[in-house]
């Protein structure tokens, strides 16, 4: 089934009736159909007892804030979220997907850039399902396997809990072995971004994909490599293994 023909399910979640009225707006003519929230506490309860494609989520809210909830609802569902928020320091952005947020939204926004990354979104996590349900990959390095069909990631043999787009990420790196890519080519192929999206995002990304393997194996983590000045690549075995 194509997403022209499903009737796909988002989440807005601020505590600013206006903006919540102003997304809605733009996302129902899109043939969206939206559910709203105004603090934290409502809009976890509603993600873990419903099945959104994709909540689109405040930062700074009454009774949780964003990051917590973002939090709290990795430990049960990969559903996509998108963050919109005032402030948009790095430091701030970092925290947002270390959380588990897939795109990262500054406020003041354009409605219309946020339905194209709304969309992007959607039609990334469309075609991985329809991968996952046609292509049940087992994937295997000599310090990192993959069995895509579970999204389940072992660093020598131990398992590494990563975010989706984490996961994608390191995916799609260790397709394409020993090849380099560039944080554009990143950003457009694994975000699907086009004319949009800080590059930041992906450094952001390889920092800690890299983290999350090192707590298993440092001889996986060394497998993502960096190459100043053109991106990254995936070696085909470890430094350790060389």
């Amino acid at each position: 089934m194509s997403l022209e023909n499903e009737i796909l399910n988002l989440l807005v979640v601020d505590d600013e009736e206006r903006i919540r009225r102003l997304l809605k707006m733009y996302l129902e003519k899109e043939n969206y159909n939206i559910t709203e929230a105004d603090d934290g506490e409502k809009a976890l309860n509603l993600a873990l007892e419903n099945d959104y494609d994709l909540i689109l989520l405040d930062l700074m809210l009454p009774k949780m804030d964003g990051i917590e909830v973002a939090e709290k609802l990795r430990e049960y569902k990969n559903t996509p979220i998108m963050m919109l928020t005032a402030k948009g320091e790095e430091g701030n952005r970092i925290q947002g997907f270390e959380a588990g947020a897939d795109d990262y939204i500054v406020k003041p926004f354009s409605p219309r850039e946020v339905v194209l990354r709304v969309s992007a979104v959607l039609k990334r996590t469309h075609i991985e399902k329809e991968q996952e349900e046609i292509n049940p990959d087992l994937i295997v390095t000599s310090n990192i396997e993959i069995d895509n069909q579970s999204h389940r990631v072992l660093a020598d043999g131990k398992p590494v809990n990563l975010t989706p787009k984490e996961y994608d990420l390191l995916l799609y790196l260790i397709q394409s072995p020993n090849q380099i890519f560039g944080r554009e080519q990143l950003l457009r192929e694994v975000w699907k971004y086009e004319f949009f999206g800080d590059l930041r995002t992906v450094d952001t990304h390889i920092k800690r994909l890299r983290e999350k393997l090192t707590k298993q194996s440092e001889a996986a983590a060394k497998m993502i490599v960096t190459v100043w000045g053109l991106g990254y690549k995936f070696n085909s075995y470890s430094e350790e293994k060389k």
